[in-house]
């Protein structure tokens, strides 16, 4: 059964303080969602967080809700993965994703890549070993082609990672880079247990990040092609609501794809 999720990033102006970060949480339950991605909660940032992961699972649990993914830092995933795992099973976590890829890879063009992805291996046996899933995040730049055989980074890594180098496709970023993201979704079947849903909507000759259904992205097939390919959580997420509540962009999102998933 599909679970649709709230990315706590789309709320990180709310969710600074422990009060903030339990209303918000309150909030996002009344909703309707059952399930978030904790992500950019600032406190739970720093080295002294005003929220632990302990607390966090009490916050959670209270109300209702529980948090089966996460985006997590480069140096906790590869150097400090005992602590990553300790944190996961804390709050009930089974999938550790992480942003972006660490500007030192990037910059050094698909090698950087292909480094980046062999150096995730032994993280992503430690995580396999507890029981957690790895997976990457892309935005639009993972789709730029390099070289003289026109390789994308993306390419790159889906080879170099192997089978349990998983992907948390962006559906925005994706058709945003010219991909055909219904294919790319087909391509990589069994290798995305989640997504990030969010739509794409002109603005004058502007293209704005909109809550899924009110935008111009083929949700008809897309949804039933990462259903098929075996993803699970559909987590929603809209990095910039311009002038809008992120609330009721995450609730219009969410009355969208309740009766489609």
């Amino acid at each position: 059964m599909s679970r649709i999720a709230a990315q706590l990033y789309t709320l990180r102006d709310h969710t600074k303080t422990k009060a903030d970060f339990a209303n918000t949480l309150k909030r996002v339950g009344e909703i309707g969602y059952r399930w978030v991605q904790l992500s950019a909660v600032g406190c739970m940032n720093g080295e002294n967080p005003e929220v632990t992961a302990k607390d966090a699972r009490a916050l959670l649990d209270e109300i209702g809700i529980g948090a089966p993914l996460t985006h997590r830092g480069w140096d906790e995933i590869s150097e400090r993965t005992e602590e990553c795992i300790e944190f996961h099973q804390t709050i009930g976590a089974e999938l550790v994703a992480i942003g972006s890829i660490p500007g030192h890879y990037r910059a050094d063009g698909l090698d950087g890549y292909k480094r980046f992805a062999e150096d995730c291996q032994a993280a992503i046996q430690k995580l396999k070993a507890a029981g957690l899933l790895f997976a990457y995040h892309n935005h639009a730049f993972e789709f730029e082609r390099m070289g003289p055989e026109g390789k994308t980074p993306f390419q790159v890594m889906a080879e170099t990672g192997g089978p349990d180098f998983l992907f948390e496709i962006d559906t925005y970023w994706v058709v945003h880079a010219g991909v055909d993201l219904q294919q790319l979704i087909g391509d990589l079947s069994g290798r995305i247990p989640m997504i990030h849903v969010k739509d794409k909507n002109p603005s004058g000759n502007e293209v704005r990040m909109a809550p899924v259904g009110e935008g111009n992205l083929n949700w008809n097939s897309y949804l039933p092609a990462a259903q098929s390919a075996g993803t699970e959580l559909f987590a929603v997420e809209q990095d910039d609501c311009y002038d809008r509540d992120p609330f009721d962009c995450l609730a219009s999102s969410y009355r969208y794809l309740q009766g489609r998933l």
